[in-house]
């Protein structure tokens, strides 16, 4: 059964636009947050959407949208806040993690 935990934050501006980009695919508004090894400083945050939490899932939930983070990955985001941002550069999610040693300048990879 899936956890619902304080470890992981979705931020409102990040709920916002996941249900906005749900309601376009006709899909749950649940964004999938894992970890992969990889990426330009060890391991790089992947981000998809989910049709249901699965049993092992932590989940947080902001304004009646999931963010779901499996165990595995759960160890290397415990504390991490996900944003949207948008600036003139792009817009993207944006992992706010206090678990990370160093990043990326894109923000997307990350060392412990």
């Amino acid at each position: 059964m899936a956890t619902l935990s304080p470890d992981i934050l979705l931020t409102p501006a990040a709920a916002a636009r996941v249900a906005a980009i749900a309601g376009k695919q006709n899909k749950p508004a649940i964004l999938r947050l894992s970890v992969d090894g990889g990426g330009c400083s060890g391991f790089q945050y992947k981000f998809g959407f989910a049709d249901a939490p699965d049993a092992d899932d932590t989940v947080a939930e902001t304004d009646g949208v999931r963010l779901v983070v499996d165990s595995v990955s759960l160890d290397l985001v415990r504390g991490c806040q996900v944003d949207y941002v948008e600036s003139l550069g792009g817009a993207a999610f944006r992992v706010e993690n206090p678990n990370a040693a160093s990043g990326c300048g894109c923000g997307s990879s990350f060392a412990v």
